[in-house]
């Protein structure tokens, strides 16, 4: 293995990985690149060097929750959904209340999801959640009936380009506004 001799090349060996990625890459994946060689905290330095390399291209160098990734800045998306015609997803209320009553009340039942709203939640909500990976069975709750606790997973937090749950807006702000969803 050739021995990586200055920064420029061990970035331009990031760049490479994070641009041919299909999923984001954590630090333990980009740490692999360097054969061990290398210092979290020097990896850290590398990556905010790269993401100010990027500053003025097409592509934002973005943490999420899984890792690392480049994306396309959201003034190109227009136009790149035209290569990709097929209509987003559109998600009933119903779905969206649901996602977020265990976003931000998570580990959750769904006789908790039911006591919140006030109606039954249809199986197929949260099949459809399940689906689209936003959310996963994390347990089940110590009563009778051992009811299935639902929190989020990481690619929901990807998909909204959010590191961790905290950085979900206050509870607040969320139902007075339409929050996107990234596709």
């Amino acid at each position: 293995m050739k021995e990586l001799n200055n920064i420029q090349e061990m970035k331009q060996v990031l760049e490479a990985a994070l641009l041919t990625a299909g999923l984001p890459l954590s630090l333990d994946d980009l740490l692999k690149l360097f054969a061990g060689k290398m210092e979290r905290t020097t990896l850290r330095m590398l990556l905010d060097e790269l993401k100010q390399d990027w500053a003025d291209k097409t592509l934002d160098l973005v943490q999420v929750a899984s890792g690392y990734r480049f994306q396309a800045k959201a003034q190109y998306s227009e136009y790149i959904a035209r290569l990709n015609p097929d209509r987003q997803p559109k998600y009933s209320r119903a779905v969206m209340e649901t996602l977020a009553i265990i976003a931000y009340r998570q580990p959750v039942t769904r006789g908790d999801i039911e006591q919140i709203r006030g109606v039954a939640v249809n199986p197929n909500v949260i099949r459809q959640l399940q689906e689209r990976e936003w959310i996963d069975v994390v347990g089940q709750r110590e009563v009778p009936g051992r009811p299935s606790l639902y929190a989020t997973t990481k690619f929901f937090l990807d998909d909204l380009n959010l590191r961790s749950l905290a950085e979900l807006p206050p509870f607040e702000e969320f139902t007075q506004a339409e929050i996107p969803l990234a596709e």
